[in-house]
């Protein structure tokens, strides 16, 4: 026996035997909010995320098109829009190094916050969500948490790979409070409440 085996062999063998159950945790939800959607959208603007609006009547993806017009390399791994960048074909994060917006989906969102939670199942290729230029995220209002006591509780953050909440887009700031926004990630990330129902529309 090695000697590392042996010290962790000691270890496991002087554990203390004791019952000692998790404490129990609140949602702190007692006093929800008038309305999720408003307090998320709330939240997000104040992160310096962008507020998308649907048309009163029409294409409820015409917000999403007009972002797309101005970008070269468009990546989508959402049913609802095609891009010109095909995840499938991607062999390696730095071949996203040129895509100008991407458009995801999200898991779920938190109202208290306003973040988003992105997993390697709604990215297909995490880096996709750290390397474009800018961000949007589709998001079902349903899929809208009061907190993240209530987040945290959510399957997606167990039974995943990887899973990051997004909150806004990337930002430094030195210690004059110079803010700077893409300095790590996407530039911009725009949100646009769409569940997950509605048909595909290009």
């Amino acid at each position: 026996m090695s000697s590392r085996a042996e010290i962790f062999a000691s270890i496991r063998a002087n554990l203390p035997r004791l019952d000692r159950p998790l404490p129990s945790v609140p949602l702190f939800d007692a006093d929800p909010p008038g309305s999720i959607v408003a307090q998320f959208k709330e939240s997000l603007e104040r992160m310096g995320g962008l507020w998308l609006d649907q048309p009163a009547t029409g294409d409820p993806l015409a917000a999403v098109q007009d972002k797309i017009a101005s970008a070269k390399v468009v990546c989508s791994t959402v049913s609802e829009i095609n891009g010109n960048c095909e995840m499938a074909r991607v062999e390696a994060p730095q071949d996203l190094a040129d895509v100008d917006l991407v458009i995801v989906r999200a898991a779920f969102a938190v109202a208290e916050t306003g973040s988003v939670l992105l997993s390697d199942t709604d990215l297909k290729v995490n880096a996709v969500a750290y390397l474009a230029q800018h961000m949007i995220v589709l998001l079902d209002p349903t899929d809208i948490v009061v907190n993240l006591h209530h987040a945290y509780r959510r399957p997606e953050l167990h039974d995943r790979h990887y899973a990051a909440f997004h909150t806004g887009p990337s930002a430094t700031a030195d210690i004059e409070g110079v803010l700077i926004h893409g300095a790590q990630g996407v530039r911009s990330l725009s949100v646009l409440l769409l569940p997950r129902s509605v048909p595909l529309r290009n």
